[in-house]
């Protein structure tokens, strides 16, 4: 917007792989950027710094930062001090954020870390759980146990 420059999905992707931050960097970063001129309608190049990533991607992060909180706020005593102590794993492309777990981090008071391999965990992850798929489905509830817990009677 601030340069009224049209780009699509994956530039922008690749602009946040590249540059992107969740907190500002010692060293800006800087890239080139294709699109279209928004007031010409003409091809254009920009040059973006991470500073500028670092505000423009500030609503989705404030956004990620607020569901933490609201899953933090209905985390169960016993789990919540598990995650006080541990702290929070990344997994997945968004952990690869520079700072992201730093941003959590300060905005949680509780630890945050990237994962060693966080595009792959999820994955293995996974597959270690469909190894064991029939511990699993023990201690889901039942579909009878399901349907109490959403429509309980008046004495629950």
């Amino acid at each position: 917007r601030r340069h009224n420059l049209v780009i699509g999905e994956t530039t922008a992707e690749e602009i946040k792989i590249a540059i992107g931050s969740a907190l500002p960097i010692e060293d800006d970063l800087n890239t080139q950027v294709r699109g279209r001129d928004q007031l010409s309608g003409l091809p254009k190049t920009i040059t973006l710094s991470s500073d500028e990533i670092v505000q423009a991607i500030q609503d989705p992060l404030a956004t990620i930062v607020q569901a933490v909180r609201a899953v933090l706020e209905r985390t169960p005593p016993e789990l919540a001090a598990d995650v006080i102590d541990r702290g929070i794993v990344l997994t997945g492309g968004g952990a690869l954020l520079r700072h992201l777990d730093e941003l959590l981090t300060q905005e949680t008071g509780v630890p945050c870390y990237v994962a060693d391999n966080p595009l792959e965990c999820v994955a293995v992850g996974a597959s270690i759980a469909l190894d064991h798929l029939d511990i699993i489905q023990r201690s889901l509830p039942t579909e009878e146990e399901m349907l109490v817990g959403l429509f309980p009677g008046p004495d629950r």
